[in-house]
């Protein structure tokens, strides 16, 4: 059964705090939006007249629209991404896509500006979501530009194609799920293996290649998996009042609300 408006409302709000928590988004920078299923809408995370950034995001902030970017919610007090194009060409362009993460996480614009070749080497690590991504291929966007209008989508979509995860060199990424946990558990999932792959690159190390089997066995699990553990542990992760640092392996220094 589809999520109602206010669920929607509550799980954008949420996913916002929990990318920030996270470190994927920053200060006031980066959007998630949700489809409006059945409507040329959407919910987004936009920014008000007294803007906290991402991490402090409410029910509040999360203002229905057109694709047009216009809409009465907006209030005279709410302004629309300046991005917004790259929610609305999305929606428009593939009506299996849900939910769109827009972020600039440091390990995958790191790993972008590096040139960096991804390469096989998690599997059961994280049951398979990063690997999935891997093999099926990450493309790149070739340009750093603020994609302010429909025409810059047009061309970050035809080089995202039907992936659900593209790297805006220099910028951040775009990630689309069927729903907003899946978006969310995929953005995270794709920024872990990128500062761990920018680690090892550091390191001067290079990881083993996965077996065939081993990644046919770990593709498997992936596709018995759903999002909605991962999502109940990062909803839980908000009682929790320090964000967690770049760190890949742990969480560092977590304080009870």
């Amino acid at each position: 059964m589809a999520d109602s408006i206010d669920e929607l409302r509550t799980k954008l709000a949420q996913s916002c705090r929990i990318l920030a928590l996270t470190g994927l988004l920053r200060d006031t920078l980066g959007h998630v939006s949700a489809r409006i299923p059945g409507t040329d809408e959407m919910l987004v995370r936009c920014r008000g007249r007294e803007e906290s950034g991402l991490l402090f995001t409410e029910e509040e902030d999360i203002r229905r629209v057109g694709f047009d970017g216009k809409g009465p919610d907006l209030e005279d007090r709410f302004n629309p991404p300046g991005e917004l194009p790259i929610h609305s060409e999305i929606f428009r362009a593939r009506r299996e896509v849900g939910a769109v993460v827009h972020a600039h996480p440091p390990g995958a614009v790191m790993c972008g500006l590096g040139g960096v070749k991804f390469r096989p080497m998690l599997g059961a690590f994280d049951s398979g979501q990063s690997l999935k991504l891997v093999t099926d291929g990450i493309p790149v966007y070739p340009r750093a530009v603020l994609i302010r209008n429909r025409e810059l989508a047009a061309e970050m979509l035809a080089a995202m194609g039907d992936r659900t995860v593209c790297l805006l060199q220099g910028h951040g990424i775009t990630v689309t799920g069927s729903s907003v946990e899946e978006a969310t558990v995929r953005a995270i999932a794709f920024e872990t293996f990128c500062r761990m792959t920018w680690q090892l690159e550091l390191a001067g190390k290079k990881a083993p290649e996965m077996s065939p089997e081993d990644i046919a066995q770990d593709l498997r699990t992936y596709q018995n998996q759903t999002p909605a553990r991962d999502w109940r542990y990062y909803v839980r992760l908000l009682e929790y009042r320090r964000p967690i640092g770049m760190d890949p392996f742990g969480i560092e220094d977590m304080t009870p609300a």
